[in-house]
């Protein structure tokens, strides 16, 4: 039939090979698929968040560079600690080898030698061979500067009263000693010299260790925290932030919120419940860490510097009641206090115990070690050839090129 007028000849075009193939039909496309379904998780892989581990904790903190420096100026003192002591209690010279055998520490990256040999204003090498060595008299009436023992037992009198059990092991005291500034012999001097305050026990947990406790009455002591005699307000503590310090407004608040936080002293009994559930609640666990940070203060008011290493703090945890990670508390509260990891060690530091870099009360034991930090810094610097005598000559260009990054790797 021919096309209408207007009508457009529909032509069936197909493709050139499809003679070849009888009964062929184009194939359509496929419907589109459904979406698969989502695979339901359990509900606390949904809400889990990431943690953050120990060493990011403390690579994440406000770097404080007055600090820094502090740590970085009294690494030498830290690493010879254990060699002055040794030296402090033998009146007579050591001879190397046998100072070798009592204490194998690898004081330098060149040897032990070379340490003694960059700090003569402290250490004497005496010849023939072997080398004998002993203390300089500067650096031994420097070292012999100590608390008096009536001053030792009240920092021990304190110390004993914030332990819930009015007790500590006798270990803790001795890694701390030094730091607060006790006699080396203070289980002699101040311990055995005041029965009607301390005494020795065997500690039943740990065979071939002692506990001290404290016998003084509780009713007769009145201890006011230090943290009182600089207190802005009730249940406050005294802020001083580093320098560049971001403060928002959540976190004013936050801090304002928890700076108001009533909390019990470091000196007051708390009531533990026997057989009570370890799942407190949120506000119970922030007073917790509110009372945590009034120990900690309480406890760095008590040292010389205002200053200790967070290891060695962390062994009168359990003591004094703690139950909150103390590297955590000094961390999350950088008003307070300040964590350096220089050194391969953390160190906490009482922020408003210095001003500048200084202490705010320095005495007679924090000045005798800020000077022996400062012949320990000087070298070798104005005595020429040092310890020539002892066939130990050394350049100044040696000295020139050695810097604290040989310092920083002990193995103490």
């Amino acid at each position: 039939m021919e096309p209408l007028v207007g009508e457009r000849r529909r032509v069936h075009l197909q493709p050139i090979w499809a003679h070849h193939f009888s009964g062929f039909t184009p194939r359509r496309a496929p419907p589109p698929r459904p979406p698969m379904p989502m695979t339901l998780l359990p509900a606390r892989l949904l809400h889990a968040r990431s943690k953050t581990t120990a060493a990011q904790h403390v690579a994440a903190r406000h770097l404080d560079h007055t600090f820094e420096k502090l740590v970085a100026s009294s690494l030498p003192l830290v690493a010879a600690s254990p060699l002055l002591d040794a030296l402090r209690a033998t009146p007579e010279p050591l001879a190397l080898p046998d100072l070798a055998r009592r204490l194998p520490l690898r004081l330098h990256r060149r040897g032990p030698l070379h340490f003694l040999r960059l700090f003569p204003r402290i250490f004497d090498l005496r010849p023939p061979l072997p080398l004998s060595l002993s203390l300089t008299a500067p650096a031994a009436s420097l070292l012999a500067v100590a608390s008096s023992p009536d001053a030792a037992a009240r920092t021990l009198h304190r110390l004993l009263a914030m332990s819930a059990s009015r007790s500590v092991p006798l270990r803790a005291v001795f890694r701390v000693w030094r730091e607060l500034a006790l006699p080396d012999d203070f289980e002699d001097s101040v311990v055995a010299q005041h029965p009607h305050l301390f005494r020795l026990a065997p500690n039943p947990a740990e065979p071939r260790t002692h506990v001290l406790h404290l016998v003084a009455d509780p009713a007769k002591e009145e201890f006011t925290p230090a943290v009182d005699k600089n207190r802005p307000e009730k249940y406050a503590f005294q802020l001083q932030f580093p320098p560049g310090f971001r403060l928002t407004k959540e976190y004013r608040k936050k801090v304002k919120d928890w700076q108001l936080l009533p909390y019990v002293g470091p000196y007051e009994v708390v009531d533990r419940k026997v057989g009570a559930s370890k799942r407190v609640s949120k506000m119970a666990r922030r007073k917790m860490e509110k009372r945590a940070v009034g120990i900690a203060h309480e406890f760095l008011s008590l040292t010389v510097e205002k200053m200790v290493e967070v290891e060695k703090f962390s062994q009168f945890r359990k003591w004094f009641g703690i139950d909150v990670n103390v590297r955590d508390v000094f961390l999350d509260h950088p008003g307070i206090f300040y964590l350096s990891a220089k050194g391969k060690r953390h160190t906490v530091f009482l922020r408003e115990g210095y001003d500048r870099g200084k202490l705010v009360e320095p005495n007679d034991v924090s000045e005798a070690r800020r000077k022996l930090v400062e012949l320990m810094l000087l070298r070798r610097h104005g005595l020429g050839n040092a310890n020539s005598n002892a066939n130990m000559s050394s350049s100044a260009s040696a000295d020139a090129k050695e810097s604290d990054a040989d310092l920083q790797e002990l193995e103490l």
